[in-house]
């Protein structure tokens, strides 16, 4: 009980002690006007709330989140404590960092807004769009000089260096693959789908209670792509260990909207990159991890994909008890040399 006690004092004194190196982050919102969506609909005003670090003097960078993330979910001490900070990577003194919410994501506008099933149908080129118009638009940015992406994020920034390869210096893509939603990641993306629009409760969307079904869905999705087998091994060594783990995973969704994930899920349905992998200028690195279940690297379709980039690479964590599989790439502390080496060596475009 001792050493419990020690090691939550210790904690809550670390957080902001990892936190203080870096200035403090600053929220905005930004309102695109006529909103255009691939589906034709348009949005007369679609919100976007983004997060700021450092000074718009700073060289800009881009990060983006994964589903159902936002921009505090990247404002960890495993992520931002490791990059942020001075003498870090992305040192905000020398950085200017963007952390949009995503459509749908966060404080951006989102079905449980109040439209529920009546927003509109988006997709990751609707996102990235829409990033584009807040960058460009919002902040006056007509240059990145990085644009980086975590999981969801990762599969944006391959999309970002597709449809504006003139926009930055250099991508740097993580737990992803610039191929095709497919295989097992989709086929377990279908199930929380399919749980949300078979459950009687959830009314076409214009529920009053939320459907129950989906949260048993996402937490099998999580577990079944997500964590590292060595890392599950370590923390649920017994039956007792992976009932009380799970527990806590199924009460953590409580506060989740059936709709927002709806939407947030099915955004993947057509995402591909490939066709366009040729036309993408900036430098890239590439980081994936040995042991994650979404985008597992024995299928060596990352590798083939990249022979289409002039200038790219591959960097993968080896797998360890200290990895978390799909979620590895949420502790810098695994790549953070080899992504200082990218933005050292990717050129400056001319001004």
């Amino acid at each position: 009980m001792k050493r419990v006690l020690v090691a939550l004092v210790l904690a809550l004194f670390a957080v902001p002690v990892v936190a203080a190196d870096y200035p403090a982050p600053k929220t905005g919102e930004w309102i695109a006007r006529d909103f255009k969506f691939h589906t034709g609909e348009v949005m007369p005003e679609l919100k976007l709330a983004y997060t700021t670090i450092g000074e718009p003097s700073g060289q800009p960078v881009l990060v983006l989140h994964g589903t159902t993330g936002s921009a505090a979910s990247m404002l960890t001490p495993t992520f931002a404590g490791e990059l942020f900070g001075a003498g870090q990577p992305l040192d905000a003194a020398e950085y200017y960092i963007i952390i949009p919410d995503s459509i749908g994501h966060g404080k951006s506008s989102k079905p449980s807004d109040g439209l529920k099933a009546k927003f509109p149908k988006y997709n990751y080129a609707d996102m990235v769009d829409a990033q584009y118009r807040l960058v460009k638009e919002g902040l006056g940015i007509n240059h990145l000089r990085l644009v980086i992406g975590n999981s969801m994020g990762g599969m944006h920034t391959w999309v970002w260096g597709v449809k504006y390869p003139d926009f930055m210096d250099a991508l740097a893509p993580m737990a992803s693959q610039p191929t095709a939603m497919a295989s097992r990641n989709w086929m377990l993306r279908r199930l929380i789908i399919d749980s949300i629009r078979n459950d009687p409760d959830w009314k076409d969307g214009n529920y009053t209670n939320q459907p129950k079904a989906f949260r048993t869905a996402v937490v099998f999705y999580n577990i079944a792509t997500n964590g590292g087998t060595l890392a599950h091994q370590k923390m649920a060594p017994t039956r007792e260990a992976a009932d009380k783990l799970l527990d806590q995973r199924l009460a953590a969704l409580t506060n989740a909207d059936a709709n927002d994930h709806l939407y947030q899920w099915e955004s993947s349905g057509d995402y591909d990159p490939s066709p366009g992998l040729a036309r993408i200028k900036a430098a890239v690195l590439v980081v994936n991890a040995a042991d994650d279940e979404r985008n597992p690297p024995e299928t060596g379709l990352t590798e083939t994909a990249l022979k289409q980039i002039k200038n790219a690479r591959l960097f993968l964590i080896p797998a360890s008890e200290e990895t978390r599989g799909h979620g590895t790439t949420g502790m810098a502390k695994f790549y953070k040399q080899p992504l200082g080496e990218l933005l050292q060596g990717a050129p400056v475009a001319a001004k």
